[in-house]
């Protein structure tokens, strides 16, 4: 099974380890990619704070992320499992894990990213900030950057198993399965349902959505589950107690759509 995870803006405030060794990094074809993305992001942030500022989305407030961004090469690194610590990282809790289940994340989840394409939890990478929502001067907008790079790298990723998707939409336009992965992906959003005047409505609550994910993935390590498939992952999410409801693809080659229904907030 291949979980495929969006980052957070949340971030651990500074590494702890050695500077940043990309070669060492999980996913090597995507070096090119990234040392690219790498160059122009660190060049950026050092000419001109005023104009990354723009680039990168942000208030005048969060100038000292662009002082990071031009030190990333010397800067120290953490784990990804670590260094994001938005809510649906909260929620997972990876360092509360039992040693098996820590071992089930470390292979199968794959967090995606603007600056590094996609990295692996025990990658160890420095405090950044770049969404895949940045259009960078030279690269242009990141989300189709990626997608080339991604196309030749994601298929030997996600292998023969399940692709269970919970990235968000800025994520998704970087790689979107196609064809025979496709038919054995599951893109899940998580609904929040209520009766009002007897009537049931549902919506998509943002911080509710990130956490039930990271709570849903917690559970799949903790109990060691392995779907093979999307109906198999249906039938182990009921299992685990969720409300879920599934939508198989309507012709080949697109993957299939999961509901986690909820009814309260936490």
């Amino acid at each position: 099974m291949l979980v495929l995870l969006p980052p957070s803006e949340g971030k651990a405030a500074s590494g702890r380890g050695a500077p940043l060794k990309q070669e060492s990094l999980s996913l090597p074809g995507l070096a090119p990619a990234r040392a690219a993305v790498l160059d122009e992001l660190v060049e950026l942030c050092r000419a001109d704070e005023e104009k990354a500022r723009e680039v990168l989305g942000l208030s005048v407030g969060l100038a000292g992320e662009v002082g990071k961004n031009a030190e990333l090469r010397t800067a120290g690194t953490r784990p990804a499992g670590e260094l994001y610590t938005g809510v649906l990282y909260d929620a997972l809790d990876l360092a509360s894990l039992e040693a098996e289940a820590r071992r089930r994340a470390t292979a199968s989840l794959l967090v995606f990213s603007g600056l590094w394409g996609a990295v692996r939890i025990g990658d160890r990478i420095p405090p950044y900030r770049c969404s895949m929502g940045v259009r960078l001067p030279g690269l242009g907008a990141l989300g189709a950057y990626w997608r080339a790079p991604m196309e030749s790298v994601l298929p030997e990723a996600a292998g023969n198993g399940l692709v269970l998707d919970l990235r968000s939409s800025a994520y998704t336009a970087a790689w979107k399965p196609k064809g025979e992965v496709a038919s054995r992906t599951a893109s899940v959003r998580v609904l929040h349902a209520q009766t009002v005047d007897g009537v049931e409505k549902r919506s998509v609550v943002s911080h509710f959505n990130k956490a039930t994910k990271g709570r849903l993935v917690r559970d799949l390590l903790l109990a060691g589950a392995r779907p093979e498939d999307p109906a198999r992952l249906v039938e182990a999410l009921r299992d685990l107690g969720y409300t879920v409801e599934a939508q198989p693809p309507a012709r080949a080659g697109r993957p299939w759509s999961l509901d986690v229904v909820v009814t309260e907030i936490h």
